[in-house]
């Protein structure tokens, strides 16, 4: 299979990651015979130093005509210390969404069964922990109208659903727990906004084209506590945009570390994978930041194609990393190994299977790498 892909690697600790990723696919693309082509462009911080604008036309430009997009991080301390600033990275990333047409984050949680004592959660509590939130990406608050008044004193941001922009949605969450355990979450604030009473109608209307999937609803404050308390009950987890992005953060923590959690952005032409963490700028350049979730980016980008074997052994990769111990310090505060070092023993492992003698301390703090 050929795959043009653009690489967006962004800020802060985004290259170092997604170099990583690159690797990996690097290894497939080897060993399974199949041609990744790469083309790298600007976006968020390091685009505004560059071009003035987080989403330079070309970088758009780019995504629209490519098989899949690879996204890093965004963000820069320099930006978020500045309430008056016009133009934010983040603001790319949000009109990347919006253009791409990619309506549907997806966000896997399963834990690795060697990260399960990593978790600030009990074991019991973990273990078996295996549950897919789907949150709106292209609608809500995040893109509703701003206004701030001319005192700077008054601020508002629009909350705004359409029927079509919930529909789309919850017809893909509903299809994934036909395939799983056949029960689907729907988190709101019914209760107090009219846009999740439109939601919980929407969603209530279309569970009747899927009898075999179970329906129930969770207000936000609630689900927060669940999600910690209980998270072995969910299976499907259904919300909004705002509601989405502060929950699967949340949820982060029962895997131990926001490092080791993927995301797939799905539009109805175009798709864009990325980690869920963030720009972690105090890491940048230090080689300590966790590549895992961008490599299980990777692993998703694979599935999504169809090439399952190769994302399987990419997943068998970064499980052996973890039985070796072969880690960053967010996992193992006492490892010796930094994000290149990881990246290069999961990208050996899919070139070799059953030989790891290579890959050695010696050979990993002396710097020596054994891929391009």
């Amino acid at each position: 299979m050929n795959l043009k892909i653009a690489v967006l690697s962004g800020d802060g600790i985004g290259p170092e990651v997604i170099l990583q990723a690159k690797k990996a696919l690097y290894a497939v693309g080897v060993v399974y015979e199949h041609d990744f082509i790469f083309e790298d462009a600007l976006i968020g911080a390091v685009a505004i130093d560059k071009t003035g604008s987080p989403l330079p036309e070309q970088t758009l430009n780019l995504c629209l005509n490519t098989d899949a997009v690879l996204f890093g991080a965004i963000g820069d301390p320099k930006y978020d210390s500045d309430s008056n600033a016009k133009i934010r990275p983040e603001q790319g990333l949000l009109k990347l969404r919006k253009e791409l047409g990619l309506f549907a984050n997806i966000r896997p949680l399963k834990p690795f069964k060697g990260l399960l004592d990593v978790s600030p959660l009990k074991r019991e509590i973990v273990e078996g922990v295996d549950f897919i939130i789907y949150r709106e990406l292209t609608a809500g608050i995040y893109f509703g109208e701003k206004k701030l008044n001319e005192a700077g004193t008054v601020a508002s941001d629009l909350c705004e659903y359409t029927e079509e922009e919930i529909s789309r949605i919850a017809h893909l969450a509903f299809q994934s727990a036909q395939k799983r355990r056949k029960k689907l979450t729907l988190v709101d604030m019914a209760n107090v906004l009219e846009t999740s009473r439109l939601w919980r109608k929407v969603v209530k209307n279309i569970s009747a084209s899927y009898p075999d999937v179970t329906l129930d609803f969770l207000f936000t404050d609630n689900a927060a506590k669940q999600i910690i308390s209980n998270p072995k009950q969910f299976d499907v987890v259904l919300t909004g945009n705002l509601f989405g992005d502060i929950l699967s953060d949340e949820a982060s923590v029962i895997t131990g570390s926001i490092g080791v959690l993927a995301s797939t952005s799905l539009g109805e032409k175009n798709v864009l994978f990325e980690p869920v963490h963030g720009s972690y700028p105090h890491a940048k350049g230090r080689n300590i930041a966790n590549p895992f979730a961008s490599i299980l980016s990777a692993a998703m980008l694979l599935e999504h194609f169809g090439l399952n074997e190769e994302a399987k052994k990419v997943y068998e990769g970064v499980e052996k990393a973890i039985e070796y111990n072969v880690v960053t310090i967010d996992l193992n505060p006492d490892s010796k190994f930094g994000t290149n070092e990881v990246g290069e023993f999961v990208s050996n492992f899919i070139l070799n299977k059953d030989d790891l003698m290579y890959f050695n301390n010696d050979n990993v703090h002396l710097g020596q790498s054994t891929i391009v």
